[in-house]
């Protein structure tokens, strides 16, 4: 018998997820039946969106039911199958949930786990990571705001995992200034010194404001938004004619919804969309799943010719610290990629 631990939301979060809005428990894995693989997970990737699915708001995908093992992307191996796609021994990355183990069945689960090539051409965690879905985020991004020679790039969340690789992916792209936005002076000297960012902004100084115009005497191009709150605001009053907003995410505000699912917030400056005649568009990066291997392949040829740097930080503290490790991210308490290694 396979006794599975597993998170469960029991009740919607206010604010930052807090203890009893999630209950582990343990739980009996029933006998595998034809067409199904038991994976057992390695790695769980902690991601902003992870907070946004406990809400009970309108989204790009249905908030996690209450009592139902809580959403989230991980990478994981076979230990039993009886599927011929899945042997024993495989790599499969998807939305593992945060469980010790998940029955790997295409029509139980919301999305068909993918089995990763054999030999993997780097590390596990890079492909949750770089050559994951918060790389390819990067590179969607700066795509779809036809970053280009001459352009001035604000990149929020700078030393995050998407902000990370999407300043080095706007250097590559040609652009004439980078720009970053971090907290506090150790990430941005980071992000200047490792991810090649021209200036950093240092959102937790009094004087960021004053900073973020001095790093962008000429104005701002394409603005590849992370945070949203007051710092995109800002960014929006400096935008150019014409400028380009992808917008990735808004972590600022993901904490600051209710139970009932509401928050509040506004930008002042949005009217800068008009006067400036620049465009914003959100895009998430499961709309793209046929552009993965063409992000991934620009993304691997990039990291094998030492052009791409990635930072990871891994917790070794297992399945029962997810929670805790969750508002990590809120806290600004990691460098890069956020993961909780779970087994392997």
């Amino acid at each position: 018998m396979t006794v599975n631990r597993a998170w469960r939301l029991r009740r919607r979060p206010a604010g930052a997820a807090a203890v009893g809005d999630l209950e582990l428990v343990e739980e009996e894995v029933p006998e595998l039946r034809d067409g199904q693989a038991l994976v057992r997970t390695n790695l769980l990737s902690l991601d902003p969106t992870n907070r946004i699915w406990m809400s009970d708001i309108r989204g790009y995908m249905p908030p996690v039911p209450i009592d139902a093992v809580m959403r989230g992307l991980g990478i994981g191996e076979v230990v039993e199958s009886r599927r011929d796609d899945m042997p024993v021994g495989a790599k499969v990355s998807g939305f593992v949930g945060w469980q010790d183990h998940v029955v790997a069945d295409d029509s139980l689960l919301e999305a068909p786990l993918t089995v990763l090539p054999d030999p993997l051409p780097g590390p596990e965690s890079a492909f949750l990571g770089a050559l994951g879905h918060t790389g390819v985020t990067a590179y969607i991004g700066n795509d779809l705001a036809g970053v280009g020679e001459g352009d001035t790039v604000v990149i929020s969340a700078a030393c995050g995992a998407v902000g990370s690789i999407a300043g080095q992916v706007a250097r590559q792209r040609g652009a004439k200034r980078v720009v970053g936005i971090a907290g506090g002076p150790e990430k941005c000297s980071h992000a200047v010194e490792k991810l090649g960012y021209d200036a950093c902004v240092d959102h937790r100084a009094d004087d960021w404001r004053d900073q973020l115009d001095a790093a962008t005497p000429d104005g701002i191009d394409v603005d590849f938004e992370n945070v949203g709150g007051p710092i995109m605001d800002h960014v929006l009053g400096r935008l150019n004619i014409g400028a380009r907003v992808s917008l990735c995410g808004m972590i600022a505000e993901y904490n600051t919804y209710d139970e009932g699912g509401k928050h509040s917030g506004a930008l002042t400056n949005i009217g800068q969309l008009i006067m400036q005649r620049a465009t914003i568009k959100g895009f998430l990066v499961l709309d793209y799943a046929d552009r993965f291997p063409e992000a991934i392949d620009y993304l691997g040829t990039l990291l094998a010719a030492g052009k791409l740097h990635y930072d990871e930080t891994i917790r070794d503290t297992g399945i029962e610290s997810m929670p805790t490790v969750l508002n990590e991210l809120f806290d600004g308490g990691n460098m890069g990629k956020l993961l909780v290694r779970v087994a392997g």
